[in-house]
C-alpha cells in the first residue's frame, strides 16, 4: 500500500464489522480481492447516500456485496428505502446474501442475479423510469457506455449516477492508448459523459477513478 493510501486509511472512519467480514470473505472465497471497493471508497459510498438522502438506488455489479453495503446503509429511513444490485455471478450469490443479513440489509437490498444489459431492459419494461436517485455503475467495463444509455432514464431528473474505475490504471490517457475491450469502454464512456448536454460531470481521483454525475 502507498504511504498516501494507508494515511488516508487511518484517518477515515473504520469499517464496521460486516464489512470487515465481506472483505475476509472476499479475500479468502474469491480470486480477485482486489475488485473490492474497500473501506475509503466504502465510507464515501455511503456518506452519497446520506448526502443526498437518496431512496431508491441501483447498482450494477455487486461483486461480493461490499459496496451495496455501504450504499444501502447510508438510507436515512430504510424501511421506505431500498437498494437494488445487479450481479452476473451466480457463484457470489450465497456470500452476498449471507454479507447482506449480516449488515442487518436482507430486507432493503434486492439482489438480481444475471446479465446487467438483459436485467436493466427488463426494469424498462417494468416502468422503472425515472425511479432512482443513485446509480453506481461497476460491472463489465467494456459495456460502459451500453449501461449509461440504459440506465439513464431510470434516474430521475436531479438525480445522479456514479463510475467506478474510470482512471483505469491511467490506461485511458496513455498515448498510444491500449486498444483492449476494457479500456476502449472506459475511454468511451468518459467521453460520452464530458459530451452529453443533459448532465454535469467531474472525476475524482478517489482509487481508480469515480465520474460523478449529475441529471440535469
Amino acid at each position: 500500500m502507498e504511504a498516501a493510501d494507508r494515511y488516508i486509511l487511518e484517518h477515515s472512519s473504520a469499517q464496521d464489522e460486516a464489512l470487515a467480514w465481506i472483505q475476509r470473505q472476499t479475500n479468502i472465497r474469491t480470486n480477485h480481492a482486489r475488485m473490492l471497493s474497500g473501506a475509503v471508497q466504502g465510507r464515501f459510498l455511503k456518506m452519497i447516500t446520506e448526502m443526498l438522502d437518496a431512496h431508491h438506488i441501483l447498482e450494477l455489479g455487486t461483486f461480493t456485496g461490499y459496496s451495496a453495503v455501504c450504499l444501502a446503509s447510508g438510507f436515512r429511513e430504510p424501511e421506505k428505502s431500498h437498494l437494488d444490485t445487479l450481479e452476473l455471478n451466480d457463484e457470489l450469490e450465497d456470500l452476498i446474501l449471507e454479507g447482506f443479513d449480516r449488515a442487518g440489509l436482507a430486507d432493503t437490498i434486492s439482489l438480481h442475479i444475471g446479465d446487467c444489459k438483459e436485467t436493466l431492459r427488463r426494469f424498462h419494461e417494468e416502468g422503472r423510469k425515472g425511479r432512482y436517485d443513485l446509480v453506481f455503475i461497476d460491472a463489465n467495463k467494456r459495456e460502459y457506455p451500453e449501461y449509461y444509455d440504459l440506465v439513464f432514464d431510470l434516474v430521475r431528473p436531479g438525480g445522479w449516477i456514479l463510475g467506478d474505475n474510470v482512471l483505469w490504471d491511467g490506461k485511458v490517457w496513455e498515448e498510444p492508448m491500449p486498444q483492449d475491450k476494457q479500456t476502449l469502454g472506459i475511454a468511451k464512456f468518459n467521453d460520452m459523459v464530458a459530451a452529453d448536454p443533459r448532465v454535469e460531470s467531474v472525476i475524482l481521483p478517489l482509487r481508480d477513478g469515480l465520474n460523478i454525475i449529475h441529471k440535469l
